[in-house]
């Protein structure tokens, strides 16, 4: 009985149209909030960091950005690892041809060229879409992995071809390199974990999320209403590379260190965070942390489960898991198209009506 909206009076415009309606949720988010800034950088391990709770984060961001142009946008991107890999190659290049800059700055400015890669890919959307938009994103993350490849001065002429994250520090804190705390590594994520959140939030309640989801609805229709589709479907480009762009440099310089394109950025990563949106939820935000956390946590149970617990071999259990993975986007693009979000929304609608039938 405490899931209710009885007795939670709105005596404003912004208070009947906020996120949480019920102060429930309200409150439990303010909890979750406690808890991820507070509880756990104080009792955080290397194991639980660098097995869950960073890549967590890191892919969130992925995921959401992913979520902005696809969910919201209807806009199908194959090439979501080629606009990571240019995240990760902008902040190598700002980190080592200016040592002075601060990691939030080099952070945000390898998301805007991101941002501006994307655009130039995202210009054939104007013309194509569809089965033909994913081709085209498609070739442009064979395009960037060939790229980072093939010119030596991305990678500073290395030998090896292998980028490495130097040593940077804020407030007297390694935030990258091999002397880096691991809460600290943590609260840096979070911190973009939060804000993009946050943005995404707030940019899909307002105008330019509903001229999003009228192009994704009927392009056709919405343009004949006054939406420009050239400005809307180049803001989804933008903004979701930024939000991938942002991934990809936290990926690089704050989780792995050190990355070589080809196999950190390959096409696997990019149906990696489509597959999260999809179990997830499309077009939502909360289903980009949810399908983030079930693809972060899946290895992991089955690796405990599987290999720990009951000795089958890596490769069994490696398998396993794109069985799973396989068999549950089958499912839910037949039986619930709108994933793990729209399951939490009926559990949440049920709440609300218990104990009564209807």
């Amino acid at each position: 009985m405490f899931y209710r909206e009885a007795g939670d009076f709105k005596t404003s415009y912004s208070a009947d149209n906020q996120t949480f309606p019920i102060a429930f949720d309200r409150w439990r988010y303010y909890v979750v909030l406690f808890v991820a800034i507070v509880i756990i950088p104080m009792t955080i391990s290397d194991y639980w960091a660098n097995s869950l709770l960073l890549p967590f984060l890191i892919y969130a961001i992925a995921a959401l950005g992913l979520n902005i142009l696809t969910g919201y946008c209807g806009q199908v991107s194959l090439g979501t690892g080629g606009f990571m890999a240019v995240g990760a190659y902008a902040t190598y290049k700002l980190m080592t041809a200016f040592p002075w800059m601060d990691m939030v700055s080099v952070t945000l400015l390898s998301g805007l060229v991101t941002a501006i890669v994307g655009v130039l890919f995202g210009l054939p959307s104007l013309r194509i879409k569809g089965f033909y938009l994913a081709v085209a994103t498609l070739a442009a993350q064979f395009f960037l992995v060939w790229l980072f490849n093939r010119v030596p001065w991305f990678y500073n002429y290395s030998a090896s071809g292998q980028i490495n994250a130097p040593e940077r520090s804020m407030f007297g804190m390694a935030v990258t390199g091999p002397n880096a705390e691991v809460w600290v590594k943590y609260l840096f994520c979070l911190f973009f974990v939060i804000v993009l959140a946050w943005i995404a939030r707030n940019l899909t309640r307002g105008s330019v999320g509903r001229q999003w989801m009228a192009i994704r609805d009927m392009d056709i229709a919405a343009e004949i209403i006054g939406v420009n589709p050239l400005k809307s479907k180049l803001t989804a480009f933008a903004i979701s590379s930024f939000f991938v762009g942002v991934s990809g440099a936290l990926l690089f310089s704050v989780y792995l260190g050190a990355v070589e394109v080809g196999e950190a950025f390959g096409i696997q990563k990019s149906f990696l965070v489509l597959f999260m949106i999809i179990i997830g939820g499309l077009g939502s935000i909360f289903g980009s942390f949810a399908g983030a956390a079930f693809m972060v946590l899946l290895p992991v149970f089955l690796k405990i489960i599987g290999v720990d617990m009951l000795g089958w071999p890596t490769d069994i259990v490696a398998h396993i898991q794109l069985i799973i993975v396989g068999a549950l986007i089958v499912i839910f693009l037949i039986v619930e198209p709108h994933g793990l979000a729209q399951l939490s929304r009926l559990a949440k609608e049920k709440l609300r009506l218990w104990p009564f039938p209807h």
